[in-house]
């Protein structure tokens, strides 16, 4: 899992990198960016351009075009975060991905985060939501909430033996970690999780931290994938019983 931003980090404007076979795209998000004091450090035109420039310039967040020539946006990203089997897991200082796209498919949503993208935007995106999307996705948050990627997950993942490696044993989670994880994935709020188990909301954070650390997930998002793809709920099943 990439490594958290320190105090000086934090206080320094993002650095992203565009990735976009069309200019006039690269052009506009550059200008977007720039005017709310974010910095583009590199473009590219395909994925294979993409990754030699996120190599060149350590940019915290790739915009990432799905569709591009030759190598394409959710092979770029598997690349860059080590989701395609060649390497265990994004290293120190990965990237984090936000998915550009003009189709508003489940499919492609899907198949995004479990590439490891931390978030989707459609191309017609306002250039608040834009620059907002960029900050949050870099401060450690997933772009779309655990309801939303639980219901495409439901429609789309699988129980996968090789996605349950990739995303490490269960068996490094406490009981309490377990149920939390579960929780999460059925799509609830910190305050939801805290009043389900008679908790504070900052006892809860702590716990979900715990969990994505113990099985080196970058974001909640990527936890609910988890959950289901290592068995540990299956599409339909019935919430666990309330925990005393």
């Amino acid at each position: 899992m990439g490594t958290q931003a320190g105090p000086v980090e934090a206080d320094r404007p993002p650095r992203v990198v565009i990735a976009d076979d069309q200019a006039l795209v690269r052009t506009g998000f550059r200008m977007i960016l720039a005017a709310d004091g974010i910095d583009v450090v590199g473009e590219a035109t395909d994925g294979e351009e993409a990754v030699a420039a996120v190599r060149r310039s350590l940019p915290d967040v790739v915009l990432m075009d799905i569709r591009m020539p030759g190598t394409d946006g959710l092979e770029a990203t598997r690349r860059l975060l080590g989701t395609d089997g060649r390497e265990p897991g994004p290293g120190p200082g990965a990237p984090r991905v936000i998915i550009l796209t003009t189709y508003d498919l489940d499919q492609y949503v899907y198949a995004a985060l479990a590439a490891g993208a931390s978030g989707f935007l459609l191309k017609d995106v306002t250039p608040e939501h834009l620059a907002a999307a960029v900050r949050l996705v870099r401060s450690g948050d997933a772009l779309l909430a655990p309801s939303i990627t639980r219901r495409l997950v439901e429609r789309f993942a699988v129980r996968d033996d090789r996605a349950a490696t990739l995303h490490r044993d269960l068996s490094a989670l406490t009981r309490r970690e377990l149920e939390v994880l579960e929780s999460l994935a059925r799509g609830h709020s910190n305050a939801e999780l805290a009043a389900r188990f008679h908790l504070s909301e900052a006892t809860v954070k702590t716990h979900v931290a715990r969990i994505l650390a113990k099985l080196q997930l970058r974001d909640r998002a990527q936890a609910v994938i988890a959950a289901y793809e290592t068995g540990l709920i299956t599409p339909g099943s019935p919430q666990s019983p309330t925990p005393p």
